[in-house]
């Protein structure tokens, strides 16, 4: 995907979960993040926000923690967060292609294409938290937005050492997006998993879906069960326990 897209859809899905945390309030609970109110998700999403902006804005070669969120509630918390959420839009805007900051995932060519990746995928998901607050059907995704964040999860969060999806013994997971034709096999053991873009060999547990339903439940915001699932489903149970970020 373009950098041009990535920050076009972080605007949509900011606005988005904005409108559906008015719409539920803040002290909504959160099913998908069953520790946190519509108020946490607000505060933990703007600050996420603030502090991409500053890499993307300051050109900051170090990484470091955001800054805590302030205690606003109700009207003043929304609004803290639209303000911030734009000022991440315009800063992705505004910031020169070959931008050099600090990233902390190899899964983009540039800096910019890293954060403004890096956002649009934060801010889909909050955005299915806060709808999750109203009950109702979450908004669609785009299949081709659904396979980016797959492989953005699979190649790069769960590739890191601090994924928990580990397995005494190997075992083989693979993804297949029904729609797109996009495929993944993820190799778990007591190592952190690794993610070949192929469908080479056999799998212990398959799961076959439409990108945006891979895509919602790998996030682990709907359950990974169901027809699409076959084969050994305690890796399937295996990945929902421990994928959470």
């Amino acid at each position: 995907m373009e950098i041009s897209e990535y920050v076009k859809t972080l605007e949509r899905e900011g606005q988005l979960l904005a409108e559906a945390a008015e719409r539920a309030g803040t002290e909504a609970w959160v099913p998908t993040c069953p520790d946190w109110h519509v108020a946490d998700l607000l505060r933990h999403t703007g600050s996420v926000h603030r502090w991409a902006t500053g890499f993307v804005a300051e050109g900051l070669l170090e990484g470091g923690s955001w800054t805590q969120a302030p205690e606003h509630t109700g009207a003043e918390l929304l609004a803290w967060f639209r303000e911030g959420h734009a000022a991440l839009v315009a800063a992705l805007t505004e910031a020169p292609a070959d931008l050099q900051c600090w990233t902390f995932l190899p899964t983009a060519p540039t800096p910019l294409g890293f954060w403004a990746r890096r956002q649009a995928h934060e801010t889909t998901v909050h955005r299915m938290d806060a709808e999750s607050a109203l009950g109702g059907a979450l908004s669609p995704l785009e299949a081709s937005f659904a396979e980016d964040g797959i492989d953005e999860l699979l190649t790069g969060f769960h590739a890191r050492p601090r994924s928990r999806v580990r397995s005494p013994e190997p075992k083989v997971l693979r993804v297949r997006a029904a729609d797109t034709g996009a495929v993944w096999t993820v190799h778990l053991s007591p190592e952190p998993p690794r993610t070949v873009c192929d469908d080479a060999g056999e799998a212990d547990c398959e799961v076959i879906a439409e990108a945006s339903w891979l895509y919602t439940a790998l996030w682990n915001r709907t359950p990974l069960a169901g027809p699409g699932v076959s084969g050994d489903l305690a890796v399937a149970r295996l990945w929902s326990e421990n994928a959470g970020i």
